[in-house]
This record gives C-alpha cells, structure tokens and sequence, in this order.
C-alpha cells in the first residue's frame, strides 16, 4: 500500500516537553478493495514526540501514496498508525480517520499506539 520510508523525520525541538503536535490532511484518497471506487477521508495524526517529529512534505507523499491502493478503511488507518509509530517512536499517537459517506454511513476509525503496547 505505501512506503513508510517516504517518512522523514527531524530532531524534536524540546525533548524534555511533553507537547501534543497534530497534523490533519484533508485530501485522502484510497481505493475500496470491493469495488474500486475511490474513499476519502481527513486523516488527523496527534502525537507526543520524544525524540523524532514528522517532516510534513515527507508526511504528505506517504499519504498519497495510498491513492491506488484498496483497503478497508480500519486497515488503512492501523497501518497508518503502525508506521507512523515505529519511524517515530512517539510517547503518544493517534491517528483518527473519518471517511467521507458512501451507502449512507460516515465512518470514524481511531487507532492508537503507544511504545509499551505490544501487538497481539
């Protein structure tokens, strides 16, 4: 689906800060595996750094690069915030993606990570 070696990172400014940094794209597009169709979606990142923060250009192309991909919704947000988790090492991260309607329904999936957290 994408390269999580798109993702750039930059020393943290204040390490010894615990401060709440989020990002929202608003043009997410991927495909829906059933029937091709293209998904949208604003996907907000929040994170606590430690010592790595996000390079927003870099941030951007690893987001489009989801755009002839299919997955389901809950699988492209996981996976945003597994890979957004391991190329930063955060203290927190949520990564909370809410899909456009289609069919009737609006969707909101919410994924979190956390450096203890160990995946089942």
């Amino acid at each position: 689906m994408s390269d999580p070696k798109i993702l750039a990172t930059f020393p943290n400014p204040a390490p010894g800060r615990d401060y709440l940094i989020e990002h929202t794209h608003h043009e997410f597009t991927s495909l829906c595996p059933l029937t091709g169709h293209p998904d949208f979606a604003t996907i907000t990142v929040r994170y606590v750094a430690d010592k790595q923060c996000v390079e927003l250009k870099s941030l951007k192309l690893y987001f489009h690069a989801y755009r002839n991909a299919g997955a389901f919704f809950e699988a492209v947000t996981n996976q945003i915030c597994d890979e957004l988790g391991t190329a930063l090492r955060p203290r927190a991260l949520t990564v909370v993606a809410d899909w456009k309607a289609r069919g009737g329904f609006t969707s909101r999936i919410t994924a979190e990570w956390q450096p203890a957290r160990r995946k089942r």
